[in-house]
């Protein structure tokens, strides 16, 4: 009788995890939208503890991310792909393209998943666990654990009203240090083509404070693959 107790308390508590992330899915206009989405292409405007950038990103689902910021004359690139990475950092000595460790590269996977880790998560090799109920901003937020496959931890609020996610934080480990990184999720809206994403984020890393805002965000425009190719030298 005990385990069969104890086998109704582990159903229970799966169902209402993927009962949030089914409502979850519901709000952003259901899984087979979310699972269209190929590719996306973002402009944005930055501001960084006072100084204010722009740039853009480019998305292909699964295989590659870019992101170029233009601050304070200068440009950083970050590059991923499925299988490596590279970037252009003046601020870190870096002017030229230069190949990233692969811990670095590997902590890129996650931005290139455009369906999120709650998409067919035990599919992807991915656990989620519900850690409860918290109140953000005078809100209550279902607080759910994401351990994934290719390693990175999060942990992500899902209003309990809208059911948008509303924050979470991302820990990595990259080149034998833990990098936690945080964010406040915001401004949702819907694309022309009727996606819905957040138009504003606030990242938090290593005690820096970025606060973006996107301008444009198109989904499933083509996308030239040799952008994500580094430059030879």
């Amino acid at each position: 009788m005990l385990a069969v107790g104890m086998l109704s308390v582990v159903s229970l508590k799966a169902q209402t995890v993927d009962e949030i992330i089914n409502k979850y899915f519901e709000a952003l206009g259901g899984k087979d939208k979310v699972a269209s989405m190929n590719t996306m292409y973002v402009e944005y405007d930055v501001d960084m503890n006072g100084a204010a950038a722009d740039g853009t990103s480019w998305i292909v689902n699964q295989k590659a991310f870019k992101n170029e910021m233009n601050l304070m004359g200068q440009q950083l690139v970050q590059c991923y792909t499925d299988t490596s990475g590279w970037m252009i950092n003046p601020f870190g000595g870096s002017t030229t393209p230069t190949a990233m460790t692969p811990d670095q590269a590997k902590a890129g996977l996650a931005q290139m998943d455009l369906t999120g880790p709650f998409y067919n998560y035990a599919a992807k090799g991915n656990t989620v666990t519900l850690l409860g109920k918290e109140t953000l901003n005078g809100k209550d937020a279902y607080k759910l654990k994401v351990k994934t496959k290719a390693g990175p931890e999060i942990t992500a609020w899902i209003d309990a009203t809208t059911w948008y996610q509303v924050k979470n934080t991302i820990k990595a480990n990259v080149n034998g240090m833990e990098i936690e990184t945080g964010m406040l999720i915001s401004n949702y809206k819907k694309t022309e083509n009727g996606y819905t994403v957040p138009f504003n984020v606030e990242i938090t890393v290593s005690g820096l404070t970025v606060s973006m805002t996107n301008k444009k965000v198109e989904i499933n425009k083509p996308v030239d693959m040799k952008i994500f190719e580094m430059p030879k030298q």
